[in-house]
This record gives C-alpha cells, sequence and structure tokens, in this order.
C-alpha cells in the first residue's frame, strides 16, 4: 500500500543493524480520508502523504548509542565530562571556582565536595564513567595545576588549568574519542 520507502540504517559496535530512520511515501490514507485539494489549475487532486520518523524513536536512538559505546561515551559526548574531587572541605572554595572557570568554556563540570573519601569520590566517578576525574587537593590548590584520572586509565596525568581546558575544547571541537 506503500510507495518508496527510505529507511537510514546503523550498525552497533557488534554488527548489528538497526533502523534508525525511515521516510516513506503513502498514496493509500489520503484516499481513505477523501482528502483533496485544489491544484495551480484548478481541478481537484488527492496528495500524497509522507510518513517520516526521523530517528525511529529517540529511545532506539539513545539504546544504539549507549551500546555502542558501553555507556563509556568519549568526552565530546559525555553529559558530564569532567568531575571535580575536593580531598577535604578546605578544597571546596578552589573546586568551586575551578568549576566556574571550566563552565564558563563551555565544559560540563560537576563537583563532589562530599565528606566520602577519594578513593569512594574516584571510584564514584569511574562507575559513572565520566571522562576525566580531577582530584584536587593542596598540591593542586598551590600550583595551579591539575591531577587528571583519565576513564579507564590508571595513574594520573598532571597538567596546568588552561592546558586541561583547551585538551578537553580540542577533543569536543573534533569529535575525538581517544584520550
Amino acid at each position: 500500500f506503500y510507495g518508496p520507502k527510505i529507511d537510514f540504517i546503523a550498525t552497533d559496535a557488534i554488527g548489528r543493524e538497526w533502523q534508525l530512520a525511515t521516510i516513506q511515501l503513502d498514496f493509500v490514507q489520503p484516499a481513505r480520508f477523501q482528502l483533496k485539494y485544489a491544484g495551480q489549475d484548478g481541478e481537484e487532486k488527492q496528495p500524497v502523504m509522507i510518513h517520516r520518523a526521523v530517528l525511529g524513536s529517540v529511545e532506539r536512538f539513545m539504546a544504539v548509542m549507549i551500546e555502542h559505546f558501553g555507556g563509556s561515551f568519549p568526552a565530546w559526548l559525555a553529559p558530564e565530562q569532567v568531575r571535580l574531587l575536593a580531598v577535604s572541605e578546605q578544597h571546596n572554595d578552589f573546586v568551586l571556582e575551578l568549576k566556574q572557570k571550566l563552565q564558563e568554556q563551555d565544559v560540563r563540570v560537576q563537583v563532589d565536595i562530599s565528606d566520602n573519601t577519594v578513593s569512594k569520590k574516584i571510584r564514584e566517578s569511574e562507575k559513572m564513567k565520566i571522562p576525566y576525574a580531577l582530584v584536587i587537593g593542596d598540591q593542586e590548590k598551590e600550583s595551579g595545576k591539575v591531577a587528571i584520572r583519565k576513564r579507564g586509565i590508571e595513574g594520573t596525568v598532571e597538567m596546568e588549568v588552561q592546558e586541561f581546558i583547551d585538551y578537553v575544547l580540542e577533543k569536543q571541537r573534533s569529535r575525538d574519542s581517544s584520550y
């Protein structure tokens, strides 16, 4: 009953195909509803209906994206790119200043200034699959450098604050999925 159809198919990380979008012509429904319009020539004509589902469904699209990345979105796509982890309460002011500086550069950032241990804060950020966790203590506060824990990589890398911001912005701009 339908006319020509265009399907947009995506392949996930394990090789399965998913139909994410479709556009299809329908000649039957306008006839069933007795739809008419006046053409430029003044004659009564029957329209053709166009069915479209741009993403199939947002839920299906998101499911494919989440499964493709295993929930570990690259930094440019992650809802939360950076989590700042305060070592203790005395570092909260610096952490909040750093958060504001990152947000001013359009970096998606959250802070953890809870009373939890640093180890628990790190585990939580790893469990949430946040690309970058920055542990902020006395050394970082005094030096202006940050200790960066990259998701899935043991140990930390030290960078100047602006150097780290530039690094995240470059990952964002280039859509780079590496660390």
